[in-house]
């Protein structure tokens, strides 16, 4: 089963590192193994976004179809089909972790309902190497200037 994480990433950051995807990456990851460290913590929280828990369960539950089941247990959720795809989800404060069998049960359960939440979603392989968008990010001019995070 591959495990999954999936990011927030506030729109500032997301128009300046939509093709910048690796340097993302791999800050995601060494924040993943570093969480102690003060800067990486305080970057972290600058440039991501807490998922709202509650009304991210409904857009959700609202976006699935009648084929598509889903059970939820506080936030801990899963979610199938009749035909044999199912993905399981944790919600947490800044990031969602979910695993699958393949990605392709998560293209088609949960990420639709995620590009209709919000289109600024990073997705990270906890497993393999695998990063990127949820969706296109337009790119807007005014964010392409000031700060920026470490390579």
């Amino acid at each position: 089963m591959g495990n999954y994480s999936i990011y927030w990433i506030k729109e500032e950051f997301a128009y300046r590192y939509f093709h910048k995807s690796g340097i993302l990456y791999r800050f995601l990851k060494e924040y993943q193994t570093n969480t102690e460290r003060t800067d990486l913590k305080n970057q972290f929280n600058y440039i991501t976004k807490s998922f709202p828990a509650a009304s991210l369960l409904t857009h959700i539950k609202n976006h699935l179809q009648t084929r598509k089941n889903i059970m939820v247990n506080g936030k801990y959720i899963e979610m199938f089909t009749n035909d044999s795809h199912y993905i399981t989800l944790h919600i947490q404060e800044k990031q969602i972790n979910f695993r699958c069998e393949m990605l392709h049960d998560a293209e088609k359960l949960l990420f639709p309902a995620l590009r209709s939440f919000h289109p600024c979603l990073f997705i990270v392989g906890n497993d393999l190497d695998n990063y990127g968008w949820i969706s296109l990010v337009s790119m807007e001019r005014a964010y392409l200037h000031g700060q920026v995070l470490y390579s």
